[in-house]
């Protein structure tokens, strides 16, 4: 029995737990009230633009020597002086090292003496040539002492030409004991020192860079290989590359003049070499630079900003305001992304209005209002400068100031 009243008092519970949820939850009758309206999204608006669109590629480079080498001696030897102080400038023909050069002094007086013997000798044999043929007209020596004195003349002259020949080595050799610049730059560290042993063309001794101009190389993707050709094939227009060290600063104009003969295999890009004048010397070989290169400027191309750009399993999209302030998605077809633009290639006109911030909480027909307070109408047709509403509180009509209200 009492069990049996603890299950009435339950179900008496639950049935008036019910109808109070009905009752609370069920629609005022003749209260006039509209079912609330879905959340609306504030948004930041931006229209698409007509516009010239320069396509400009950022890279990054580096810079190079416009000639570099690395200096060896073509003889062997040991080092007498070092006559170059280090990183500075150098002019062609200044001499920079000089090796020991008695052992090739003494070749040089051998060589030279031996060609004075020679030549002495060729003398004689050509005198006593000329004697015989004098004494063979007379008829005092016969036809074979001419023609014998003749032959000993020839080999004394070959011999003399030899010792001539041997005399130039050994002369060009004693030059090469001092190692000048090849062309005008700056010298780097010294390699060697004075008494230290160097092998022909083994050795390295300094290196010599060329920094007025310097060339920049960089590499581009290769699908840009037919605007560069057109534009660097005679008669081009050419193409200048705006060169700036990485965080910014200072930047320079280099002309390019140089594109590889292929492309690189294994990334897919093409390298080109600009050049730099560099007359202030600020850049060195070896540094890392930005480069910025236009490669085609796009006539009346449609642009956004790239902060309006979303992307999806089919691609790019973009949401557009519509004028009952609601938005759509619209796929769009991409050029290219400079920076902070996009350049649009089908998907959407000119003047058309996208979402640039807020995307996240948006979906397609969501409703939409500008982050200022605005529904999104507002943004393509802005209020005109210097109409009523525009005044500020305390001016009065006439633009003087007075009280408000």
């Amino acid at each position: 029995m009492r069990v049996t009243s603890v299950r009435l008092v339950l179900a008496i519970v639950l049935l008036a737990a019910g109808g109070g949820a009905w009752y609370l939850s069920r629609p005022a009758a003749g209260d006039g009230k509209k079912a609330p309206r879905a959340n609306v999204v504030p948004v930041s608006l931006a229209k698409a633009e007509l516009r010239d669109m320069p396509l400009a590629l950022a890279v990054t480079g580096r810079t190079e020597a416009f000639e570099t080498v690395t200096l060896r001696s073509r003889v062997e030897g040991q080092v007498k002086s070092v006559d170059f102080t280090e990183g500075r400038h150098v002019n062609k023909g200044d001499a920079l090292l000089r090796l020991d050069a008695a052992d090739f002094q003494a070749r040089l007086d051998q060589a030279e003496a031996n060609l004075s013997r020679s030549r002495a000798l060729a003398a004689k044999a050509r005198a006593d040539l000329e004697r015989a043929q004098a004494l063979r007209a007379k008829g005092f020596v016969s036809e074979e002492k001419v023609a014998e004195a003749r032959t000993t003349l020839a080999a004394a002259e070959s011999s003399a030409k030899a010792d001539s020949a041997t005399s130039d080595l050994a002369r060009l050799q004693l030059s090469y004991t001092t190692i000048r610049a090849p062309f005008a730059g700056l010298v780097g560290s010294k390699l060697v020192f004075p008494g230290a042993a160097v092998k022909s063309n083994e050795t390295s001794l300094a290196v010599i860079n060329r920094v007025r101009p310097l060339h920049v190389s960089f590499a581009v993707p290769e699908k840009y290989l037919p605007r560069l050709q057109s534009a660097l094939r005679p008669p081009g227009r050419g193409l200048t590359a705006r060169i700036a060290l990485p965080g910014g600063g200072s930047s320079w104009e280099a002309d390019v003049r140089a594109i590889d003969n292929g492309v690189d295999v294994a990334t897919g890009t093409i390298q080109l070499k600009a050049r730099l004048p560099n007359d202030d010397e600020q850049l060195a070989p070896g540094q890392f630079v930005e480069v910025s290169l236009v490669v085609e400027t796009l006539r009346n191309a449609i642009v956004i900003p790239a902060e309006a750009l979303q992307q999806g399993a089919d691609g790019s999209f973009v949401f557009v305001a519509r004028d009952d302030d609601s938005v759509e998605v619209r796929k769009i077809t991409l050029v290219e992304v400079q920076q902070r633009s996009a350049i649009v290639a089908s998907g959407i006109s000119p003047g058309e209005a996208v979402v640039v911030e807020g995307q996240l909480r948006l979906t397609p027909g969501a409703r939409i209002r500008r982050a200022d307070g605005t529904d999104a109408k507002a943004r393509k047709t802005p209020p005109a400068s210097g109409t009523d509403d525009a005044r500020p509180a305390t001016e009065n009509r006439s633009g003087k100031p007075g009280k408000s209200g």
